[in-house]
């Protein structure tokens, strides 16, 4: 099994593409396919990137975010965490992907793919934390 990845970065997009690095670096020691990869790095990038776009700012909002990947068997655990506030992106309502787009709401649709690529995506808040944990199959 591959030493499990833990990176803390400032929540800014600018950011994302060391976390991508780091990424690709858990995925090579993993020996991850490289569709499995794919769908790590887009998973997290995903994820990371809604708190650095929409967690940040004034009072209460998120000051790091802290990713940790680890190999359990036959599945890749990741897990999203942040000091900002309280937002469950699970608890939106479900975009409505066969509506015309000039009749789509704006917004979820990262969130509903990263669903689609998951085994498991669960939001929790403990300690004044938002956690995203998201279960992905090693083989993709």
């Amino acid at each position: 099994m591959p030493q499990p990845l833990a990176l803390t970065i400032p929540p800014e997009t600018e950011e994302v593409p060391r976390l991508l690095d780091a990424l690709e670096g858990f995925a090579e020691e993993a020996g991850l396919s490289p569709k499995a990869a794919h769908r790590l790095a887009v998973v997290v990038e995903e994820l990371a990137a809604n708190v650095a776009m929409h967690g940040t700012g004034g009072e209460g909002g998120a000051t790091y975010i802290a990713v940790s990947v680890r190999q359990e068997a036959d599945e890749v655990i990741a897990t999203i965490e942040d000091d900002g506030r309280a937002f469950d992106p699970l608890a939106q309502a479900t975009p409505d992907t066969e509506a015309a787009l000039e009749d789509r709401d704006i917004g979820g649709l990262g969130v509903h793919f990263v669903q689609q690529m998951t085994k498991t995506l669960r939001y929790s808040r403990e300690d004044g934390l938002n956690r995203l944990t998201a279960v992905l199959d090693a083989a993709g």
